[in-house]
């Protein structure tokens, strides 16, 4: 067993059940692992506190496991069956009207750098981490062992996701299959919504499961409005305000294999007759161009503008920007939903950027609700920087 030795007093954070162990606090590794390798963490007086997942990197461990050098037999069985119990408890697992869910949420489910979304059978993986990558087949064998017969297939999509430089084989496929099964996208349901996901082709795994509450409260406010949807997707938003009787919605992307999907979907759940515009085009431009008061609800739900806290300062003038052109343009009563999955925004951050926006915009605007990640996207305790999506509810007088 390959063994981690923190500096003196550097072990507070894992008596804390951090699930990361950064560089700066290792004073030696005994023996020569590789990226990936399972090590044993050990404090400065010979304390074993913890084993997980080296890598070269500010992080140097991700723990796996608390008070033990090593990970036990059924390790992956037993992880991925709590991870399953915690979604069976908030009625996802046999739900009638939803089929799709998070099954793994990295540190959130103690498995950190890896994601597993499950859409009606099918489990789709994305490994963070080259430990995750290489232990990607012991994943496979504990998620036969736990979904049983329900499983059609795993499939990898760790290609974006894995670290390119440590030399793996990141060709994303099929690790199981059943019968012959080797489709690329099938129809899910979520909230008895449909949707086609693509996992082969699609962001992320195919659809963004966490804004699931966040598209159901949409609806609720959606009946009678004029929906603006910014940054649509595959129009999860939209399809939820037709489903609760909007007047009418207009879906903007700048994708087209996106905007293809848009109009599956719709045709999906409403066929050919509903009143449902989608635009290929810039979602910001779109906006400052278009008549002022003609929305009396936009969706605003930008991809992340921060991915590393370099890119912080740049994305809350981007946020701002972004949220006053909706601010502005929304009609009088009308409502403004903005969203960040930008984790390195917090919500102090976030707000102050909204609050500049309505400012710049010279409007009065209140705040009705605020919003998060559901359940299947959940936080651990000991590790609050897992907590990602925000959102707020404006009233713009």
């Amino acid at each position: 067993m390959y063994k981690v030795i923190l500096k003196k007093r550097r072990e507070e954070s894992l008596l804390r059940f951090h699930p990361w162990v950064f560089s700066g606090a290792v004073a030696e590794i005994i023996g020569n692992p590789a990226e990936g390798d399972v090590v044993a963490v050990y404090s400065s007086d010979g304390q074993c506190l913890a084993c997980g997942h080296y890598q070269i990197g500010s992080i140097a461990v991700r723990v796996l496991c608390f008070g033990s050098d090593h990970l036990p037999e059924d390790f992956w069985v037993e992880m991925l069956r709590e991870a399953y119990r915690v979604r069976e408890a908030v009625g996802l697992c046999n739900s009638d009207k939803t089929n799709c869910y998070r099954l793994v949420h990295g540190e959130g489910d103690n498995l950190p750098g890896l994601i597993i979304d499950y859409y009606d059978g099918v489990c789709v993986m994305q490994a963070h981490s080259v430990g995750m990558f290489r232990a990607k087949r012991q994943i496979c064998e504990a998620l036969k062992s736990i979904y049983s017969d329900k499983l059609k297939a795993v499939y990898d999509k760790s290609s974006m996701t894995a670290p390119f430089k440590a030399g793996l084989d990141l060709v994303d496929g099929y690790l199981y299959t059943k019968d012959g099964f080797n489709d690329k996208q099938q129809t899910v349901l979520e909230n008895g919504n449909k949707f086609i996901v693509n996992w082969t082709e699609g962001q992320k795994t195919g659809f963004f499961l966490d804004q699931r509450d966040n598209r159901d409260m949409v609806g609720r406010y959606a009946p009678g409005r004029t929906v603006l949807n910014l940054f649509c997707y595959t129009g999860g938003f939209s399809v939820y305000a037709l489903a609760h009787g909007a007047k009418s919605v207009d879906s903007v992307d700048s994708s087209s294999k996106a905007m293809a999907l848009v109009d599956e979907n719709i045709r999906l759940n409403f066929g050919d007759n509903c009143n449902h515009n989608s635009y290929c085009t810039d979602a910001i431009e779109f906006v400052k161009n278009s008549q002022s008061g003609k929305y009396d609800l936009m969706i605003v739900d930008p991809p992340a503008f921060a991915k590393h806290r370099g890119a912080l300062s740049n994305a809350l003038r981007a946020y701002q920007r972004l949220n006053a052109a909706a601010i502005s343009k929304v009609a009088a009563g009308g409502l403004v939903f903005t969203f960040s999955c930008s984790q390195v925004v917090d919500k102090e951050a976030f707000a102050l950027a909204v609050f500049s926006a309505a400012a710049q915009a010279k409007r009065k605007v209140r705040i009705l609700d605020r919003f998060n990640q559901p359940a299947d996207h959940s936080v651990s305790i000991y590790h609050p920087e897992g907590e990602y999506l925000k959102g707020l509810l404006l009233y713009v007088e």
